[in-house]
């Protein structure tokens, strides 16, 4: 078997890139194929594998203003011909399942979302906070990658979900079926300690749709020590409404956000997201997640066993929940152990166990 990656872009490292990391770790063989590489941006493991770019590679400043180029994606992927290959292995929101299949070959497509940008995009408008003009501007464009979108899902053999929630849109916005294997968290570098240092914790890029001004607020009303780990458009914002009781704390490595998750009270997690890994990480370390409950942490935390979920996106529906977090025991390795349950190895054997099934 012979087997080709394809990736939208690599421009920046989060959960979809760690998922192609992981898919070359079970194919280290297998070429990667994506519009864009932006090697100071990713991990020097990156490095070592060989990957393919685009024409895109040599657009002026596409490695820092890659959002902007969103016209020349579709055919930057579609340029790629991959005829010797027998199966295609995609990890795709937008682009990448668009790629040329060659005659007789499967195509399976890890879907991270289907790309909110052209089907949730009044969520996805108000998220970037685009002025109304952009949108008018984008709207002609939008429509025709949605219809390509669309016609490129079609011809996809086998989705791959990163949650039953994705699954769901997986189905609502293509009609195809799929099977769902979580993202991979690595748990064997977070290592759960005895000792609690006496604080809660958010780990989170400090965007206004992670909605970290809600744990500021209510951790303003609380007084309790909070630490936020994370970088971003909305730091100043919230430094300027944030007391005393809550640190900044910036990027931090992996290795010193594994010693925050182990010595914290508990992760606080107000957004929503698809699946949500830095909640899984925290619970690596034994460590219980408040988490609101809508979306991905629906699908990891287990309410009153690993944390508490809250339901409603206010300040005072996360007092409540800390409020509950407070009254109750958690035990430390049960957390942990339920946290192994989507270790990174559980996703490569997942992975490897259903192509091989699909390829017989």
């Amino acid at each position: 078997m012979k087997l080709a990656i394809i990736h939208d872009f690599l421009s920046q490292m989060g959960g979809a890139e760690r998922v192609v990391e992981e898919f070359h770790s079970i194919y280290p063989e297998a070429p990667i194929y994506t519009s864009v590489y932006n090697k100071e941006a990713l991990p020097s493991s990156f490095q070592k594998m060989e990957i393919h770019t685009s024409y895109m590679q040599f657009l002026p400043f596409v490695s820092r203003f890659f959002k902007l180029y969103l016209p020349f994606y579709p055919s930057a992927i579609r340029s790629f011909k991959l005829n010797d290959f027998d199966v295609i292995l995609s990890s795709s929101s937008a682009y990448a399942k668009g790629i040329r299949k060659p005659k007789g070959a499967k195509h399976f497509c890890y879907c991270h979302t289907p790309a909110k940008f052209l089907w949730m995009q009044e969520l996805y408008f108000q998220r970037e906070k685009l002025a109304p003009l952009a949108q008018m501007f984008l709207f002609p464009l939008l429509a025709r990658q949605k219809q390509w979108d669309y016609k490129n899902s079609q011809q996809v053999d086998y989705f791959i979900a990163n949650s039953r929630n994705v699954a769901g849109r997986i189905k609502r916005f293509y009609s195809k079926d799929s099977v769902v294997i979580n993202p991979p968290v690595d748990a064997s570098l977070i290592v759960p300690k005895d000792e609690e240092g006496g604080f809660f914790l958010v780990v989170s890029r400090l965007t206004t749709y992670k909605r970290v001004d809600l744990a500021v607020k209510a951790f303003n009303r609380l007084g309790l020590p909070l630490k936020i780990i994370g970088d971003g458009p909305d730091r100043k914002y919230l430094e300027s409404i944030a007391k005393n009781n809550i640190e900044f704390l910036g990027f931090r490595s992996d290795q010193q956000v594994a010693g925050y998750y182990a010595a914290c009270k508990a992760l606080i997690f107000p957004g929503e997201e698809d699946f949500g890994i830095v909640p899984v990480e925290a619970m690596a370390a034994g460590r219980p997640v408040i988490a609101y409950g809508v979306g991905g942490a629906t699908e990891t935390v287990v309410p009153f066993k690993t944390g508490i979920l809250f339901t409603n996106q206010t300040e005072e529906s996360l007092i409540e929940a800390i409020g509950v977090f407070n009254k109750i025991s958690f035990d430390k390795m049960t957390i942990r152990r339920h946290a192994e349950g989507f270790d990174r190895t559980v996703f490569k054997e997942k992975v490897r166990s259903y192509i091989n099934e699909k390829t017989r």
